[in-house]
């Protein structure tokens, strides 16, 4: 493992263009394993251009380059990145660039009106979601901003997603959109919930919970919502401990890999831990026979055929890895270039919340996808 930093301080315009950024038509072959490769962590006062680079909360590979969004509630971004690695592991990250996204009158957002969590690169332009605020009356969204970051549109949402006026509906608090992803052949989006809506069921627990979280689908074409499948969340992994009691569970990013297959990271936190509290896992989901419940106002009573999913890693096997033995907030994922024997590789990132609440790490691990 290596902390450095090796940040570029460059005030150059970000230039994207679109050669590379389709995916291979081919069939794609179904992950069988991931070998755990290297870490390496930003220092928290790590900066560009005037901003912390923190609070990295997705990230994307498109045309050689890296883009990863900053959940800063009062300056939303995102960064450009250069990472070069091979089969030994991380040699360097760059952060090139940073772009301030901007509301629909080309302004900056108000303090607590969003909560950015994924974006993903398509075409020369930049889909991403927010989960608002729902305690306060903010609802999420999914949005298009171009290049520069200046708003282009927004998809309109189904009204499940939004704040209901029955308190038993909608979406709770910090359990929105937090995940997106292409689909397998760019027709479209999947948007993923972090937790279940109300209406659907309960947030996870430690002991035994039925949680479905739905995970959408998004045409590109007419820019609407479409079918929906289910995802069952695991429980907690642990519970709080050392007089806390807060803990949860839910899905932080998917990829789709082939059509209707997905590597979901969910990702389990409890409270009094020294570890850092956080349980992560990648699991591989098949949606091949999941119902669309797309016309299913609620999930409860229903009878329906859920995505099925099966352990690919568990974070918990490299703990001791990993810097002062932690597994931090885990909550981007991207596949990047193959690597010199033609595997592909995997990046995941994790998200330090700025050390808000203790010291946590701009932790970035980087996997070999095997055959």
């Amino acid at each position: 493992m290596r902390i450095v930093v090796k940040l570029l301080f460059a005030c150059t315009a970000l230039i994207i263009t679109s050669c590379g950024g389709k995916k291979n038509s081919k069939k794609a072959e179904n992950p069988i394993s991931l070998r755990f490769v290297d870490e390496y962590v930003l220092p928290a006062e790590s900066a560009l251009d005037n901003t912390k680079v923190g609070g990295l909360s997705s990230i994307d590979y498109a045309n050689g380059s890296y883009y990863l969004i900053s959940d800063d509630t009062e300056s939303p971004r995102f960064y450009q990145a250069e990472i070069s690695f091979d089969l030994n592991g991380f040699d360097s990250i760059f952060m090139k660039s940073v772009t301030l996204l901007k509301d629909k009158n080309g302004l900056g957002f108000s303090k607590g009106g969003i909560d950015p969590e994924s974006l993903r690169y398509d075409n020369g332009s930049f889909i991403w979601t927010s989960e608002g605020n729902i305690n306060n009356g903010v609802n999420p969204f999914v949005r298009f901003s171009d290049s520069n970051g200046k708003f282009v549109k927004d998809i309109d949402i189904r009204d499940r997603f939004l704040i209901h006026a029955d308190p038993k509906f909608g979406p709770r608090h910090n359990g929105v959109f937090e995940s997106i992803t292409l689909s397998h052949f760019q027709k479209g989006y999947w948007v993923a919930m972090e937790l279940p809506l109300k209406q659907d069921g309960d947030e996870p627990t430690v002991d035994e919970t039925d949680s479905p979280v739905r995970i959408a689908f998004i045409n590109k074409e007419t820019d609407s919502f479409e079918k929906e499948i289910v995802y069952e969340l695991d429980n907690v992994a642990r519970q709080a401990k050392n007089g806390h009691s807060f803990e949860l569970n839910g899905v932080v990013e998917i990829l789709e890999y082939d059509t209707n297959k997905f590597l979901v990271l969910e990702r389990s936190y409890a409270m009094g831990y020294k570890d850092g509290g956080n349980t992560v896992k990648i699991y591989d989901v098949d949606a091949s026979n999941a119902t669309d419940v797309s016309n299913f106002k609620s999930l409860k009573d229903r009878n329906y055929t859920k995505a099925t999913k099966k352990l690919l890693y568990n974070f918990d096997t490299i703990r001791n890895d990993l810097t002062n033995g932690v597994v931090d907030n885990i909550e981007g994922i991207t596949f990047g270039p193959n690597f010199e024997n033609g595997n592909r590789s995997l990046i995941v990132v994790a998200d330090n919340n700025f050390n808000l609440y203790g010291s946590q790490l701009n932790q970035f691990i980087l996997f070999e996808i095997g055959k």
